[in-house]
């Protein structure tokens, strides 16, 4: 018996007939992004700020220390800072009298009095606050003659005698700082006690 072959179809049919529907058409997608309108730099600016957050405050910068007022080593009459004068409660209404620099080799002190004797001011080393060896330098027997003045200045006094005693470092400093003050110097002795071998002087220092 004759076999009956099937009529073979054509490979183009097939081809035709089953087309790729999950392939989209790349006409399609061009089509979607252009129907897209690209976003103005002037939209995309405030969206940009609200993506951005907000900048956090600057931290408050910390207060400069201040620095520590250097010491005024200087004995000249313009670079002498002149202190205040308050005038004193019972002031005694004193324009001149005499300034007693002690000076020696562990402290300097200055007293000022009348021409009868009688205290109106006096400071020293160790009031002003220096310790120890900074006592017996010429910067604190300038701020003594300083402190000294003002008191006196309190009372009236315009000018005064200087008298120096002992062999300090502060006999100078002293008296260029009373001057430098703005009191009047009239007088300026030294009464340093002088011995005419009368006693017998110590044993000698052995360092």
């Amino acid at each position: 018996m004759a076999e009956h072959k099937k009529p073979a179809k054509p490979k183009a049919e097939k081809a035709t007939k089953t087309p790729k529907a999950e392939e989209p058409p790349p006409t399609v997608e061009v089509k979607e992004e252009a129907a897209q309108p690209t976003p103005t730099p002037e939209a995309a600016a405030p969206v940009a700020a609200e993506v951005k957050p907000a900048k956090k405050p600057a931290k408050p910068s910390k207060p400069e220390t201040a620095e520590a007022p250097r010491e005024n080593l200087s004995l000249d009459a313009d670079d002498v800072e002149k202190p205040k004068i308050v005038k004193a409660k019972g002031a005694k209404n004193v324009h001149s009298g005499i300034a007693h620099v002690y000076a020696t080799f562990n402290n300097t002190i200055v007293t000022i009095t009348d021409l009868n004797g009688n205290v109106i001011g006096w400071s020293s080393a160790g009031k002003v606050g220096f310790k120890g060896s900074r006592k017996s330098t010429a910067y604190a027997a300038q701020l003594v003659a300083q402190d000294a003045s003002r008191q006196a200045m309190g009372h009236g006094l315009k000018e005064v005698q200087v008298l120096v005693k002992g062999p300090g470092a502060g006999r100078e400093s002293a008296v260029r700082a009373l001057q430098a003050v703005g009191l009047d110097l009239t007088l300026i002795r030294d009464v340093t006690p002088v011995p005419h071998n009368g006693c017998r002087p110590p044993k000698q220092r052995r360092v």
